[in-house]
């Protein structure tokens, strides 16, 4: 039976999506916690010294791979991750929900599962997707963060958001975003459609919300990166156009702090 989950998480001690050798990930919190559904089996494979079988018998479970819609790096929050998995047994999907909370609870994961659904066989959380949003968090403000420790970028000289508006309208559309993107990127290709690029205000904090299908790595971060350069005043709006068209990393701005960033959504 394939399930799809719905996860919201704290990113901050944790490092990324994907299962790590150095530390913990959000697919080891929910595989581990999916490890205690899985039945165990029992295996006396024969001791090749005697032929004989071991005195104690061996208990291993099959726990199934978690797929996520996306790769979110250390540090990078989540308001709505989705994932899919296989079971080999069936569970009500408000029963699912409840056991992966309690034993990620267990293991005082950052992490929680908002819903739980049967999928169709064919369904991947990843290639399945049609697309994904983003929301990137700037704390406008001449003091730090208390509160919002880890949850934003702490920016605090002021920035003029309607220079950054005027500069978000050449990235919008098709492009080669190669200035935007990481040297690790392991995409195909560095064109990318770019459906929405908003930025708003509420109180001391700005708020950036994108869209696309799909992103290049560390793309929205190096955009709003180069954005906060028009911001404050080193970079002309029109100097955005510039830097898309260099498709040369070093001609964009910083890459914004991974804590600002959260996937807000995938669309199916």
């Amino acid at each position: 039976m394939r399930y799809k989950i719905t996860i919201e998480y704290d990113g901050t001690n944790i490092l990324g999506w994907q299962r790590q050798l150095d530390g913990p990930s959000v697919q080891e919190y929910l595989e581990n916690a999916l490890a205690a559904l899985t039945p165990a089996t029992e295996t006396k494979d024969k001791d090749l010294s005697t032929g004989s079988a071991p005195q104690v018998p061996v208990i291993t479970r099959l726990t199934p791979e978690v797929q996520g819609a996306g790769r979110t790096d250390a540090g990078v929050h989540a308001l709505a991750q989705v994932a899919h998995f296989d079971l080999e047994r069936k569970i009500e999907a408000w029963k699912l929900r409840e056991a992966l909370n309690f034993h990620l609870r267990e293991q005082n994961a950052p992490v929680v599962v908002l819903e739980a659904e049967p999928a169709a066989d064919d369904f991947n959380a990843r290639f399945s997707a049609k697309g994904r949003g983003y929301v990137y968090r700037i704390l406008n403000r001449r003091t730090p963060p208390v509160l919002q420790k880890d949850r934003v970028w702490w920016v605090p000289v002021p920035l003029n958001v309607e220079a950054m508006r005027q500069g978000t309208k050449y990235l919008l559309g098709h492009h080669d975003f190669t200035s935007f993107r990481a040297a690790a990127c392991q995409a195909k290709s560095p064109l990318k459609t770019l459906d929405k690029l908003e930025i708003s205000v509420s109180g001391d904090e700005i708020v950036f919300t994108v869209e696309a299908r799909s992103f290049l790595h560390h793309q929205v971060r190096n955009m709003v990166g180069t954005l906060k350069l028009v911001g404050d005043g080193h970079l002309r709006p029109q100097d955005v156009k510039t830097i898309l068209e260099a498709k040369d990393r070093k001609a964009a701005g910083p890459t914004a702090p991974a804590c600002g960033l959260y996937l807000s959504k995938v669309v199916y």
